[in-house]
């Protein structure tokens, strides 16, 4: 299926490839503002950077659990645990091994879709509130492990330090700038990869799939297959994503792979549009940057979550761009 690029998406394209150059250009002009005592309210462009590297890698993870629950129907309560998968496969090959980082993110993709396949085929029968609560007892038994394992880490509370930037043709990769490049390139093979699956034999069978199994099954679906690769796909990409998360971070510790991941995640897909990529993109780039502009709140901010998930349901139970169903 052909993409017709609009106008419009080509003028945003390029002013999402000009970011850098324009937060820090409002660097220049608070430094200018600053030598002459005037102050402006203006973020460093660093800090904006920052904000929009966790907005995209959440727009990437959103993308990756949307096709299990959006293109199968199937709630994923324990999408967390491919995360942390990829970022402790590749932080261990990189910080412990010495591993290149792009040696170690195609591996944890890998790793993450076997995962994925060991998670799912146990679960091929399940549906609706079991399928979920398995999925959640997945991803709680890996974070445990990860915690309080520390023979298989080598830290405390899966304390992982020292992780090194990626090297690219001898520069290392260490600017917020390069990881903002670095960050929107995977995000847009990401969407390329999704709605070429989406638009194709798979996605129509994952479609089919969604609405009615048996009726999917009586027609030839085979939902062994299907429901697999669903799951591997979705998988590897939050591998990837946990991958990109521990060369960010640089160290990364269990904490930042609970429970409450999954969740958000999850908010951010409804929030936008079940099945929908726009509309995953959409949800984490509002609740992606929603809460880093409502830390302050510290954890009122699960509350104000929580209400305009409310309102959603209210107002727009089928999300912001929810996809359009025929018949």
């Amino acid at each position: 299926m052909r993409v017709k690029l609009s106008t419009k998406i080509v003028i945003l394209f390029i002013v999402v490839c000009l970011l850098p150059l324009l937060t820090y250009s409002a660097d220049l002009l608070v430094q200018w503002a600053s030598d002459r005592d005037i102050s402006l309210p203006i973020p460093s462009g660093d800090y904006m950077l920052r904000i929009l590297v966790q907005a995209y890698l959440y727009m990437l993870l959103a993308l990756g659990l949307n096709i299990v629950p959006g293109f199968t129907g199937l709630l994923d309560l324990g999408y967390v645990g491919f995360y942390l998968v990829g970022g402790y496969t590749a932080g261990l090959l990189m910080a412990r091994l010495g591993w290149s980082y792009w040696v170690a993110m195609p591996i944890a993709a890998v790793n993450g879709a076997i995962w994925g396949l060991l998670r799912g085929a146990p679960t091929l029968r399940l549906t609706g509130d079991y399928f979920a609560i398995v999925t959640f007892g997945f991803s709680e038994l890996l974070f445990r492990v990860v915690k309080n394992e520390e023979w298989l880490i080598g830290g405390p509370n899966g304390f992982v330090t020292d992780i090194p930037a990626p090297n690219l043709l001898g520069h290392e990769l260490y600017h917020y700038w390069q990881q903002y490049y670095h960050i929107l390139i995977l995000l847009i093979l990401t969407i390329v990869v999704v709605h070429r699956l989406q638009h194709s034999r798979v996605g129509r069978a994952w479609a089919a799939i969604r609405e009615d199994e048996r009726a999917a099954e009586s027609m030839g679906i085979n939902l062994r297959e299907y429901k697999s690769l669903a799951f591997a796909v979705s998988a590897a990409i939050g591998a990837v994503g946990g991958a990109f998360f521990a060369q960010f971070q640089v160290n990364i510790s269990a904490g930042a792979f609970e429970f409450w991941e999954s969740i958000l995640i999850l908010c951010m897909i409804v929030l936008g549009g079940m099945g929908s990529i726009s509309g995953s993109i959409v949800g984490a780039a509002i609740l992606g940057s929603l809460g880093e502009l409502l830390r302050p709140f510290g954890g009122a901010r699960y509350l104000i979550f929580g209400i305009i998930l409310i309102l959603m349901m209210r107002f727009r139970p089928a999300g912001l761009l929810s996809i359009r169903r025929h018949g």
